[in-house]
């Protein structure tokens, strides 16, 4: 071959790599576009979450699909343990996820950092002991992630955790922008939703006991039907009032007729299931629900309520001692039919406890009467 040819075949050569180079790029360049135009939707998805458990599940549904991941798991420093209860409070089933993590302290989380720093992304090989409080439930053969801090305003609130069967996919040489970006969105994302979802809660609470307001009781009530006629289970209400409460407020005055108030709720609640809900419903008067408890199961509940709060006075601020008895009304619900409307099914159930607490009143209070 001479020399002509051999160039010839040279730059052949060299064409075809630089084809097949071209080709290469441009199917990364179209992978990457896909992959953008994923999270960008994941973005508007996010945004729009109507809750928490929304935003939440969306998350570990989609992030993992439109990343590639193995692993995907969420840490929140929540220090007093109020975001947990509040959720809990508002009907979040933290059950159904088990990759939401909650840490009482910045120091459970493994951004170490110079006073002022903003915390950053770290990357690379997955290490099942150090790694082990933020991956719960680590897939088989894990090798490398990404721990992403969730700021707001150089405030640190949680780490995104993101995890790979592939070593080379999260290494300390590459960049971090992407993952910044993306845990950005999504820490944006949780404190909005999360404070939207405590406002949701003070709006749902009485401020001077710290249980349930009636707006609340009236829309979970409509709820614990809807489900018990669903999955055919018992539900009971009970109603509460303290007796003779204008002669505690005469005799000890407002502010101690609200210490009253309290600790009075205090005690109810302590005899109530984590599954029932309090409410006060204005002035002294209580509305319990008691969920998958029938009548004999609410009564025997009722005595325990009235057994506490009359076995002992309530000792005020001022160490004043103050007696205190309940009567309580409880009925259970009748209407199981799907076809009747549950508003009028929720108003008949809150009318025969309320009946029942007229006649524990009219027959000497400090009793619970029950209606078949």
């Amino acid at each position: 071959m001479d020399g002509g040819s051999a160039l010839a075949e040279d730059l052949k050569a060299e064409n075809v790599r630089l084809r097949s180079q071209l080709a290469y790029l441009i199917e990364q360049a179209e992978h990457n576009h896909e992959i953008m135009c994923r999270h960008q939707a994941f973005d508007l998805e996010i945004v729009g979450s109507s809750g928490f458990p929304e935003l939440v599940s969306t998350i570990f549904r989609t992030l993992p699909v439109i990343s590639e991941l193995d692993a995907v798991t969420l840490s929140l420093i929540d220090v007093d343990a109020d975001i947990h209860t509040v959720m809990n409070k508002l009907g979040v089933d933290f059950d159904a996820f088990p990759n939401l993590i909650f840490v009482d302290s910045e120091a459970a989380l493994p951004f170490a950092r110079a006073p002022g720093a903003v915390p950053k992304p770290m990357l690379g090989p997955y290490d099942s002991e150090a790694h082990a409080d933020l991956f719960p439930n680590p897939p088989p053969g894990m090798e490398s992630v990404a721990l992403v801090p969730l700021l707001r305003n150089r405030r640190l609130i949680g780490s995104l955790n993101l995890g790979s069967v592939h070593l080379a996919r999260f290494t300390e040489a590459m960049g971090t922008d992407f993952v910044e970006h993306m845990g950005s969105i999504i820490a944006i994302c949780l404190e909005n939703t999360i404070s939207n979802e405590m406002l949701k809660y003070i709006g749902l609470t009485d401020s001077l006991t710290g249980v349930y307001n009636r707006r609340y009781i009236d829309r979970r009530l409509l709820e614990e039907i809807a489900r018990a006629r669903r999955q055919s289970y018992r539900m009971s209400c009970m109603y509460i009032d303290l007796d003779h409460f204008k002669h505690v407020n005469d005799s000890v005055g407002h502010q101690g007729g609200d210490e009253v108030l309290r600790e009075v709720a205090g005690r109810i609640k302590d005899e109530l299931r984590l599954s029932d809900a309090l409410g006060r419903f204005g002035g002294e008067e209580f509305v319990v629900l008691l969920i998958d408890a029938d009548l004999d199961s609410a009564t025997h509940v009722g005595h325990r309520i009235r057994n506490s709060v009359a076995s002992a006075p309530v000792t005020l601020a001022n160490g004043y001692k103050v007696p205190v008895t309940v009567s309580i009304g409880v009925a259970t619900l009748s209407d199981f039919d799907r076809e009747s409307p549950i508003e009028a099914a929720a108003q008949q159930l809150l009318a025969r406890a309320d009946a029942a607490l007229y006649r524990a009143k009219e027959s000497g209070r400090n009793r619970v009467v029950s209606l078949d």
